[in-house]
C-alpha cells in the first residue's frame, strides 16, 4: 500500500504543480488502532513556486483527494501549515511526529518539529482535545457505542489528561497515552482493542460502564485544570522568514 500513496501523491505534485515537502498516516493506522475496513488517512504538507504567492487574491490552500482503494488524502499548503504552527495547532502537530511517514524532506521536517516546540501552547492543544472528547461523549453513553468514538474520546481525553500533568505534547501513538489510565482502565483498553482489530467500523459494541465513567470523570478533569495554562510563544517575525526561505 505505501507505493501506491507513494505514486498518488507524485501523481498530486504533477497534477497541482506543487511540492510535497512532508507527507505521513494520520486517524487511526497512526494511532494504533485500526480496523480491518479503516481508510489510510493520508496528510500532507506541499508549495508552490514562488509566483504562486505574489497575488493580490487568496488562493486555494487545501489539496483532497478519495481513491477507490481507500486513500483519503488531504494537504496543506506551506503558508497555511505555518499559519497554524503559529497557533500551535494541535492536528499539524501530530502529523510533525506521526510514527508513519511516506515522504520527508529531512531539513523541513526537523526545522518544523523545532518551531512546533518553541510554538507550543499548552492551553490551545488543550483546548482543541477537551472540545473533540466532548464532540463523542453523547455517543459513548448510548447502550451500543461504535468502538471506533470509544477510542476517538479515549485517546483525545488521554491527550488532554497528559497535556495537564506532563506539560508536553501527547505521543501521537495511543500505546504512548494508555498507562496515563488506571490499571482497571487500561486492561479493559486492551480487550477493546483486540476486539476493535477484528470487526469492521460499523460494529455496535455495548456500553462499557468502565469507559463510560472513565471518560465522564477525565473530561470533568481536563476542564477543571485547563486554568492558567501557558500560551505559545509568539513568533511572527521568524515564522515568516522561514516561509519565505523554504519558498526560495
Amino acid at each position: 500500500m505505501e507505493n501506491k500513496i507513494l505514486e498518488k501523491l507524485k501523481e498530486i505534485e504533477k497534477q497541482k504543480g506543487v511540492e510535497i515537502l512532508f507527507a505521513c498516516e494520520s486517524g487511526s493506522r497512526a494511532w494504533g488502532f485500526a480496523s480491518p475496513d479503516s481508510d489510510y488517512d493520508i496528510r500532507f504538507i506541499y508549495k508552490h513556486d514562488l509566483d504562486y504567492y505574489l497575488s493580490l487574491w487568496d488562493k486555494p490552500d487545501v489539496i483532497e483527494f478519495m481513491t477507490e482503494d481507500d486513500l483519503d488524502g488531504s494537504g496543506w499548503d506551506l503558508r497555511k501549515a505555518v499559519k497554524l504552527l503559529a497557533k500551535s495547532n494541535a492536528p499539524l502537530l501530530e502529523w510533525l511526529h506521526s510514527p508513519v511517514v511516506y515522504y520527508q524532506d529531512d531539513a523541513f521536517l526537523k526545522q518544523m518539529q523545532s518551531l512546533a516546540q518553541d510554538c507550543f501552547s499548552l492551553i490551545a492543544c488543550l483546548h482543541h482535545y477537551l472540545g473533540t472528547t466532548k464532540n463523542f461523549m453523547d455517543v459513548c453513553t448510548a447502550e451500543e457505542v461504535k468502538l471506533k468514538s470509544y477510542f476517538y474520546a479515549l485517546r483525545t481525553a488521554l491527550a488532554g489528561k497528559w497535556i495537564i500533568e506532563r506539560n508536553s505534547f501527547p505521543p501521537v501513538a495511543f500505546a504512548e497515552l494508555v498507562p496515563i489510565a488506571p490499571l482497571a482502565v487500561q486492561e479493559k483498553i486492551l480487550e477493546l482493542q483486540a476486539i476493535k482489530a477484528n470487526q469492521d467500523e460499523k460494529y455496535l459494541h455495548p456500553k462499557e460502564v468502565m469507559i463510560t465513567e472513565f471518560l465522564i470523570e477525565t473530561v470533568k478533569f481536563n476542564e477543571e485544570n485547563a486554568v492558567g495554562l501557558k500560551g505559545g510563544k509568539k513568533m511572527a517575525e521568524e515564522l515568516d522568514r522561514v516561509f519565505i526561505n523554504w519558498l526560495k
